[in-house]
């Protein structure tokens, strides 16, 4: 999509534009929240839960309560004892004590939504440096896993080595 004079842009500008004002009505930070909801929660949380809205008291934007989904009763059980957790880790992505409770609730969550971006394969000077880590790893089913685990991490963090 072109506009005269301006050259093409952004679909994600765009969207935003669009998506914004919804995310904002219902107290999401323009989305943030729920576009970061698995770094915020972890994977297996992510994946079974999402953040519906976030209800502030009137004229404050803070202290307010997180309205979360979740697909079952059980993990609704789960996430009422991680609530201090939840609590902290929500607010250490705003910077600010932006959440002070959580509300459950209970429904089948978008299939598809949650899903990780596939791994990328790691450069042969990566695999390299990996292998040269691990062999200082005498049991074989702990190489193994810290393999997995370091083949992942450097996947997901992008080129390049670190010692």
């Amino acid at each position: 999509m072109t506009r005269r004079g301006h050259g093409p842009r952004a679909l994600a500008a765009m969207v935003a534009k669009i998506t914004n004002p919804v995310f904002k009505k219902r107290g999401l930070a323009g989305g943030a929240i729920v576009n970061d909801w698995p770094v915020i929660a972890g994977p297996y949380l992510a994946a079974r839960s999402a953040p519906e809205k976030i209800v502030y008291p009137a004229g404050e934007s803070s202290d307010g309560t997180l309205h979360l989904k979740t697909d079952s009763g059980g993990l609704a059980t789960e996430l009422q004892h991680l609530e201090p957790v939840l609590l902290e880790r929500v607010n250490t992505y705003f910077g600010y004590r932006a959440v002070a409770r959580l509300k459950l609730f209970q429904g089948p969550l978008k299939v598809g939504d949650r899903k990780p971006p596939p791994l990328r394969s790691l450069h042969p000077a990566e695999e390299k440096d990996l292998l040269r880590h691990l062999l200082v790893v005498d049991d074989p089913n702990l190489r193994q896993a810290l393999e997995t685990l370091g083949r992942a991490v450097r996947a997901r963090r992008g080129g390049g080595t670190d010692e």
